[in-house]
């Protein structure tokens, strides 16, 4: 992973003025030059609507390009909002990887970057780093809250829920909960990384911002349940930053901790899943969860799963064939 250089300029260049009172729609401009391009852009599209002095929000979907419940809150947001209901400013990305956005994939088919596995990014390196970069130098700078929202995409599937990572710093750790908390998912959670690497979340922390990402369902696609989540959470943490007229509108949140790193079960073998459970089941230690069926013979015994931990299914494995290495289950605690 390249790292941010602050002597380069990042060669993305922003449409909007930030510090211009109003709502402003335009465009984050990528220069790629390419076959049918020799000068052209990416245009990822954005909103920024400012009311005088006040917080600033950043609000990122599509930082993965299969998940839909950020785009469909964003897109809405930045449609309906008024100057009139803030105080201070909302940036609104809502497919922040834009080229994996219209292609529907979790990475960018124009380099295969997975945009939240390549913070902080490089103003020199391929398209997915020069996003990271910019996003890192004059993004997250400008913000004091952040919500970046996820879905398990076309491979995974989640119980709908916020969350935010324990932190070193308590007093940040606290204002992330009582953000999380504010948004008002059906679950909240604690959330435990196996992989926290070159992520948006990672970098937003390190720089002392409220941090709030989300896990709203996943298989590729949205229902109206996880959209209304997305639309009512945005709103909500907007009128807990300050940003929003009105009182936040309270609803009933689970919290959820992921303790360690028996949360998570991985297949090592290819097969057909069989689910045992559904999420939001309760299990226990030992229990079996799931099984990968062989496929390339009948009269084959499967292989059974069984959770590590006493707990609830947070997460699993969406498609029906399952390969060696894939993340099958997810567990957390209440």
């Amino acid at each position: 992973m390249l790292m941010s250089d602050p002597l380069t300029p990042s060669p993305i260049v922003a449409t909007v003025d930030f510090e211009a009172d109003g709502i402003q729609h335009g465009f984050l401009r990528l220069p790629y030059s390419r076959d049918d391009s020799a000068w052209g852009s990416v245009l990822i599209p954005m909103t920024v609507a400012k009311n005088g002095d006040g917080p600033t929000a950043l609000l990122t979907g599509g930082n993965h390009g299969d998940e839909y419940e950020g785009p469909i809150a964003l897109f809405d947001l930045a449609r309906r909002l008024s100057v009139d209901e803030l105080t201070g400013r909302v940036i609104i990305v809502p497919a922040l990887n834009y080229p994996a956005f219209r292609a529907g994939t979790r990475t960018s088919p124009i380099d295969k970057g997975n945009l939240n596995r390549s913070f902080p990014g490089a103003p020199y390196g391929n398209p997915t780093e020069k996003i990271a970069d910019y996003v890192t130098r004059h993004l997250l700078p400008l913000a004091d809250i952040v919500l970046d929202f996820h879905s398990g995409g076309r491979t995974l599937d989640f119980l709908p829920f916020a969350a935010a990572h324990i932190l070193e710093d308590k007093r940040q750790e606290a204002a992330c909960f009582a953000a999380v908390a504010a948004f008002g998912a059906p679950w909240s959670v604690k959330m435990l990384e196996i992989d926290a690497v070159g992520m948006l979340d990672t970098t937003a922390e390190a720089m002392g911002k409220v941090f709030v990402t989300t896990e709203l369902g996943g298989g590729g696609t949205a229902t109206a349940r996880t959209a209304a989540i997305a639309k009512r959470g945005t709103a909500n943490l907007l009128r807990h930053a300050g940003i929003l007229k009105g009182a936040v509108e309270h609803y009933d949140s689970r919290w959820l901790d992921m303790p360690s790193a028996d949360c998570f079960t991985f297949s090592e073998l290819d097969g057909m899943m069989e689910p045992l459970v559904d999420l939001g089941d309760t299990v226990v230690k030992g229990q079996p969860i799931g099984r990968a069926w062989p496929i390339d013979r009948t009269g084959s015994a499967p292989f059974e799963f069984t959770a590590k931990m006493d707990g609830i299914l947070a997460a699993r494995h969406f498609p029906g064939l399952v390969r060696a290495g894939d993340c099958i289950a997810v567990l957390g605690t209440i």
